[in-house]
């Protein structure tokens, strides 16, 4: 450990150069990713197995929509855990809070059958995700002060933590479904945020005074009218539900509608708004085409859990050695390359500091090798039963972790860096819509895929993302411009 100059109310010791908070972050991020991915990784298995296999018997494309507006509505959850921080109790606190609702969830989806035990199980984790992720990533920006060259360089080793957690959940979860059933692997997931919660409550005072308090308190004025628009949202989704206004099959597009238009709304609120200054305000533009290539680039990636998990099942050959691995462990391939590249990544953009690309050019260059990555199935395309060799997807999956390391880190901790004061937990909810609107456009995406279609599902995909990225290059220097100083 070394002693360094911290923002106020921050510990002074570090770890290999970063503020102490980071390990705890650190630590709670991986309990959270173990569970979500490993509860995630099955999910879809669960809802289109046959009843014989102890799942439930919906339509395969029903079954991958459903995961696809989880993960939207996951990432629009961030709103309100954003907002809870910002307004009421600060991030530190939701950051503790979120993992408790998480970890209910899994209790619920393990121990309620049928439907209505995926309902609550899903609506929980999603509310408690959404609390924890906007606002520990958000609390980990409060680490450093503005212009501190090391940023970068810890949000990529939080994103090792993450992917730490992404590469065990699905392994364990997947073994445990494929050997005992769906419900234990849901239990499993429980037990892992359970594990978080504990260390996170042991070590909260590496954090210090970092997000103890709201920074933009609610005026005591303005409760009853909060509350009341709280319960007005309960009653509208509870008969949204009840009533079936909203199909199965149509949830990932109106999920995608929905964070669209909040989108929207949030940049509106934040352009017009009398708290943020002319300089902020130009840095909230500049995050607009950031925001858009983002939603690009998480609509391929998330079809891990859509698209490729139902290519996993049917498509690639899990032969390892004579055992047949659980289809599950697709999930656990990507996070290999992970945590493999983490730490390259980390200490690449320490050393080269500002010589290192500008976020901007990192993002296109992320956006146009997802594209790429997708492309490379094409290789495979047209083939028949579990033709696609494991080890063959374990390297497409490598084009795409570079390409998630060149754009999620760094989104992440630019958008912290382009965050007006008194909306930083809400601009990382707004990062979250992003990814939300990528996630649940795989939803929507995958509806669309079919073995006999692979060819134009994987090209045409792949081709739409690259010109994303292309574009988003060729606006580099106007986004440059606009994010004033921050490189």
């Amino acid at each position: 450990m070394t002693e360094t100059v911290q923002p106020s109310g921050v510990p002074s010791r570090t770890v290999f150069g970063h503020p102490i908070g980071l390990t705890n972050l650190f630590g709670v991020e991986l309990w959270e990713r173990f569970s979500f991915y490993g509860m995630l990784l099955i999910l879809g298995y669960y809802l289109y197995y046959s009843l014989d296999q102890g799942g439930l018997g919906l339509p395969q494309a029903t079954a991958t929509g459903i995961v696809g507006a989880y993960g939207g509505t996951v990432y629009l959850s961030t709103v309100l855990g954003g907002w809870l921080a910002d307004r009421v109790l600060g991030m530190e606190r939701m950051v503790f809070y979120g993992g408790v609702v998480v970890m209910l969830g899994h209790l619920a989806l393990a121990v309620l059958p049928g439907l209505s035990g995926v309902a609550v199980g899903l609506v929980l984790v999603a509310l408690g995700s959404g609390a924890l992720k906007a606002n520990a990533s958000s609390l980990l920006g409060t680490l450093y002060a503005k212009g501190d060259p090391r940023a970068d360089g810890g949000f990529t080793l939080f994103y090792l933590g993450i992917n730490l957690g992404a590469f065990v959940g699905p392994l364990v979860t997947g073994l445990l479904q494929d050997n005992i059933g769906f419900h234990v692997g849901f239990g499993a997931a429980a037990v892992g945020m359970a594990l978080g919660l504990a260390q996170y409550a042991a070590f909260r005072r590496n954090l210090g005074t970092a997000g103890k308090h709201a920074p933009n308190p609610l005026p005591a004025s303005a409760r009853p009218k909060a509350i009341g628009i709280g319960i007005a949202i309960v009653v509208v989704l509870a008969v949204v539900v009840f009533t079936e206004v909203v199909t199965l099959a149509a949830l990932p597009r109106v999920i995608s509608v929905v964070l669209v238009l909040a989108s929207i709304a949030y940049f509106a609120t934040m352009l017009a708004s009398p708290k943020v200054t002319d300089s902020e305000r130009t840095k909230v533009r500049a995050y607009i085409p950031l925001f858009i290539a983002n939603a690009a680039f998480w609509s391929l990636f998330q079809q891990i859990f859509t698209v490729l998990a139902v290519y996993s099942d049917e498509r690639m050959n899990w032969n390892i050695f004579g055992w047949t691995a659980p289809s599950s462990w697709i999930g656990s391939l990507e996070p290999i390359w992970i945590i493999i590249l983490s730490p390259v990544f980390a200490a690449m953009w320490t050393r080269l500091d500002r010589r290192a690309p500008s976020t901007p050019r990192k993002f296109a260059y992320g956006v146009i090798g997802m594209g790429v990555a997708f492309l490379a199935f094409l290789i495979f395309a047209g083939g028949t039963g579990r033709s696609t060799p494991a080890i063959a997807v374990l390297v497409i999956l490598g084009l795409f972790a570079v390409s998630e390391l060149m754009l999620s880190p760094i989104g992440l901790s630019v958008t912290t860096k382009l965050a007006p004061e008194s909306f930083r937990a809400q601009m990382m909810a707004l990062y979250f819509f992003s990814v939300g609107l990528g996630t649940s456009l795989s939803g929507v995406l995958a509806q669309f895929y079919s073995v006999d279609s692979e060819f134009a599902y994987f090209g045409v995909n792949g081709l739409v993302v690259i010109v994303v990225g292309l574009l988003l290059l060729a606006l580099t220097p106007w986004i440059s411009r606009h994010m004033e100083g921050v490189h």
